[in-house]
């Protein structure tokens, strides 16, 4: 038997110190804890301790001679009265909220429930079959580990480009990992993948949740798995189905090998909700320690949950101690894996006070104050499922939101639907309608035309309708308002006109992404035409459905890639394309141009009239920055199905416009030999494509 004394209550979780470790479970409305220590096979339960000592609702004991590696889970006792939100029941064995690191995996059995699921009561029985078999075991877990000398890249938030991947999918068939080490975390920071992300100008990978999650049991029974990850059983440990043979060093040699190319790592986590689910979920960890504690409850009906995730429940970070294990997590996540900044799932519901948004939630206000979060990139998904929920542009100074309405902007724009220009200016110029109220700037604006949510790039332009049925959802789950088109055909095709049709969109599409202002994120295999053959929530497909296909993108699409490094190329070369302000209108002392045109193809600066006439789908965007360069640019978009010939204003800037990017070309790039545009002369404009001139002047421009 282990040595033990009361130990204490700080910090939380399992704390090695060298000759033992102190082990602390907070529970406000329990009688009794007890921790139990398994054999390294995770079956046997080698000991039962009660916790001998409790300290403001946190339970603590101290065991000499446990040492790393050790695993462990608690049962904890209290009221089983579902009716006044408890739901106690030491016969489940429960992961610690603070554990580090998990061992094994969940297997579904009736017994992971906390009551009877044939009782005729339904959760108002309590179960007692012994769930510890079923269960995954906390790993007490030595904290030291030797970074060298990572040095994190810490880029510039105007500077960024980041790229939404996931672990598996972006490395389970890249034909330069060695097989062994495919899917997992150590094959991300594999040479080949740190290679393709740098050459891409990519600066920083969002990564889908790796925090441990479960495979929901509907899925299981279906013989599919939760691919992306959105159902978390635990906000310290990373999931182990990525482990290769280094485990969790492999992350953080991944981390490493990432900072060593200047890309930064942003993990993208699911503070909203856990995966318990609604009253009628397992009972894993949080509910079965303290569910009043943990989880929104209607006050006038704690049996059931709050729910504005649409998940079945909802955390409640406005409790102190909810609180305070999230602001724990992602400080454990910046100091214990030196990640750069966090990307939040449902952002809204953690802002919430207790049940309506708030801009003086706890959360913000504790983020913001922090010395260690506070310095990372904070990128918010600004909204949930509850009331008032959407919240794009009301986040405080300090976050950058996922910006659908420029998504859906640039969507409607290039399908060709009338009315878009409007919001196309918007969208191009950083959006500044929405987040200058908020004191915040352009790089506020993440702008995105796909994400693992909906269509790739390549399906938005090759389905009108999504082809979900291999999730067994009767293809009624996901999006039914994508915004897309098939170009005339839906789906596969051999038709030339329409591929070249597709192909050009996806140019134009790209395009206009890395060239708005704001901060570009490119959703991963979209740069080698990466299709899910229409899926458009392929969230339970851990298959090829997901998983990017190297060697096809590479051999077919190797002018896509070729293009898109060139655009962050250019993105990288030139500060007009990352503004740190938004377009004034005024004139600037460097050569009397204002620093953002916007034309029309009849050859004038538009209209108020110009503006409402809904038919126009083409316009011209100058401009222009207070910047070293000095550098002009002019970017033409014509989403109509015809070419159109866009005139420049005979009192333009004198000297001539080189073309740069053409997206009706294959390759995406002017020809070499292309003519300048030059004051009062035209340019075709080929159908759905965009042109970028860059002016030459190296003088003073003149006065347009």
């Amino acid at each position: 038997m282990k040595k033990r004394n009361d130990g204490v209550p700080s910090p939380l979780g399992a704390s090695y110190d060298g000759r033992g470790v102190n082990f602390a479970l907070y529970s406000a409305h329990a009688t009794k804890v007890e921790l139990c220590l398994f054999d390294p096979t995770g079956r046997r339960e080698t000991a039962r301790i009660v916790m001998p000592a409790r300290t403001d609702n946190v339970w603590h004991v101290y065991l000499s001679g446990v040492v790393p590696g050790q695993l462990y889970g608690y049962r904890v006792h209290g009221p089983y009265e579902p009716q006044a939100g408890h739901r106690f029941n030491p016969h489940k064995l429960l992961i610690d909220p603070y554990a580090s690191q998990l061992f094994g995996k969940l297997r579904w059995h009736d017994a992971v429930y906390g009551y009877r699921i044939d009782a005729q009561r339904a959760d108002l029985t309590p179960d007692r079959r012994d769930s510890a078999p079923m269960m995954p075991k906390c790993v007490v877990e030595d904290p030291a580990h030797h970074w060298g000398d990572d040095r994190l890249p810490r880029h510039a938030w105007e500077d960024t480009v980041i790229y939404e991947a996931h672990v598996k999918g972006l490395t389970q068939l890249h034909p330069d990992v060695p097989q062994p080490i495919r899917g997992t975390y150590d094959a991300l920071g594999h040479p080949a993948v740190v290679e393709h992300l740098a050459n891409l100008g990519i600066t920083a990978v969002e990564l889908l949740p790796i925090h441990a999650f479960v495979d929901d049991r509907f899925l299981v029974n279906k013989g599919l798995r939760n691919f992306w990850g959105y159902s978390t059983l635990n906000y310290f440990a990373p999931e182990p189905r990525y482990f290769g043979a280094a485990g969790a060093t492999g992350l953080r040699a991944a981390v490493s090998a990432l900072h060593e190319a200047g890309i930064e790592v942003i993990l993208d986590v699911v503070y909203n909700h856990t995966a318990e689910g609604n009253h009628l979920g397992p009972t894993l960890s949080f509910r079965g320690i303290d569910n009043a504690t943990y989880y929104k409850l209607p006050a006038d009906d704690p049996r059931h949950y709050w729910d504005s995730t649409g998940t079945g429940n909802t955390l409640d970070v406005s409790n102190p101690v909810v609180l305070r294990l999230v602001m724990d997590s992602l400080r454990h996540w910046v100091q214990a894996y030196h990640i750069d900044g966090f990307r939040f799932d449902l952002a809204s519901a953690l802002a919430r006070r207790p049940y309506e948004f708030d801009l003086d939630a706890s959360f913000l206000a504790a983020v913001a104050q922090d010395p260690v979060l506070s310095r990372v990139k904070l990128i918010a998904e600004p909204w949930d499922v509850g009331p008032g929920g959407y919240r794009v542009g009301g986040f405080p100074p300090g976050w950058s939101e996922w910006n659908d309405r420029y998504r859906d902007t640039l969507r409607g724009f290039w399908r060709g639907d009338p009315g878009q220009l409007p919001a196309l200016a918007q969208s191009l110029a950083g959006s500044r309608e929405i987040y200058a109220p908020s004191g915040r700037g352009p790089r506020a604006s993440i702008n995105y035309i796909c994400s693992h949510d909906g269509f790739t790039l390549a399906d938005l332009f090759a389905y009108n309708e999504r082809h979900n049925y291999a999730n067994g959802e009767d293809n009624n789950d996901g999006h039914g308002h994508n915004l897309s088109t098939n170009c005339g055909v839906e789906g596969p095709t051999e038709d030339s006109e329409v591929l070249a049709l597709r192909a050009r969109l996806r140019r134009s599409a790209l395009a206009t992404v890395m060239l708005s202002i704001g901060t570009p994120m490119i959703l991963a295999g979209d740069e080698i035409g990466r299709s899910q053959d229409g899926n458009n929530n392929a969230y339970c497909q851990d298959n090829s459905i997901s998983w990017i296909d190297w060697e096809a993108g590479l051999t077919q699409h190797a002018d896509l890639l070729d293009f898109a490094q060139a655009l962050a190329a250019l993105r990288h070369s030139y500060d007009a394309f990352r503004r740190r302000d938004f377009f004034e209108g005024v004139t600037t002392s460097e050569n009397g141009l204002r620093d953002v045109y916007w034309l029309a193809p009849e050859g004038r600066v538009m209209t108020d009239d110009d503006w409402t006439v809904a038919e126009r789908r083409t316009i011209g965007f100058q401009i222009g920055n207070h910047s070293p360069d000095g550098r002009r640019f002019l970017i033409i978009l014509n989403a109509a199905p015809e070419p159109v010939e866009f005139q420049l204003p005979p009192d333009f800037p004198s000297r001539g416009w080189m073309p740069i990017i053409d997206t009706a070309a294959p390759s995406g790039l002017a020809a070499k030999d292309a003519a300048p545009l030059t004051p009062g002369g035209s340019r075709r404009v080929d159908a759905q494509s965009l042109l970028l001139f860059r002016h030459e002047n190296g003088g003073v421009e003149a006065r347009l």
